[in-house]
């Protein structure tokens, strides 16, 4: 006898995975974009002046996949480094508009220059930036326990530490492009 319809369709619903924190996910993948973006771009990636470029794309595409995994599957042993990261994320697209120049465009700040980018560059990249911080905000607001915010306030307070690095990385990847150009620094190189 052949199982009814209605069992294949209970076994498909129960085997739908829905994502638990779809904020967190969204912020995670909004730093995805910023790091690949920026790489994409020529400007390099972050924390590349620390750990060469090798040893940052082996940081981000171990820890990045391994937090989108807690923010969708995720149970409560996951909350404090997902609240970590959602603030570090927010951090770090703060640090953009502490650093370079930005006005306001229909009543949100946009950056006007950043990263030696071009103009027609920069939009898509203020869009990252503002998904990244609008998502990692709304990480706290909706899907951190109360228990952990202090692990979100942790990690936003990265802000300083965040935006030396950033301007540390800047100087550092120009001064390269200058002295050794190479694919990652083509953004920066002069004509």
């Amino acid at each position: 006898m052949r199982p009814s319809v209605d069992v294949y369709r209970r076994h498909a619903r129960a085997n739908v995975h829905t994502t638990r924190r779809p904020f967190t996910a969204l912020a995670t993948v909004a730093t995805a974009a910023h790091h690949g973006y920026e790489l994409w771009a020529g400007v390099g990636l972050v924390f590349q002046p620390f750990l060469t470029l090798p040893g940052s794309v082996a940081l981000w595409v171990t820890s990045l996949p391994a937090l989108f995994y807690g923010a969708a599957r995720g149970g409560r042993r996951w909350d404090a480094p997902l609240a970590n990261a959602a603030g570090a994320g927010l951090a770090g697209a703060v640090v953009h508009f502490t650093i370079w120049p930005w006005e306001l465009r229909g009543g949100v700040p946009t950056l006007t220059e950043a990263e030696g980018l071009s103009p027609r560059q920069l939009p898509a990249y203020n869009a990252i930036l503002w998904t990244w911080a609008v998502a990692s905000a709304l990480a706290l607001l909706r899907e951190t326990p109360a228990g952990s915010r202090r692990w979100f306030a942790l990690g936003l307070l990265n802000v300083v530490p965040l935006r030396l690095s950033a301007k540390h990385h800047f100087a550092w990847a120009r001064e390269q492009a200058r002295a050794n150009p190479a694919w990652w620094n083509r953004g920066l190189q002069q004509p």
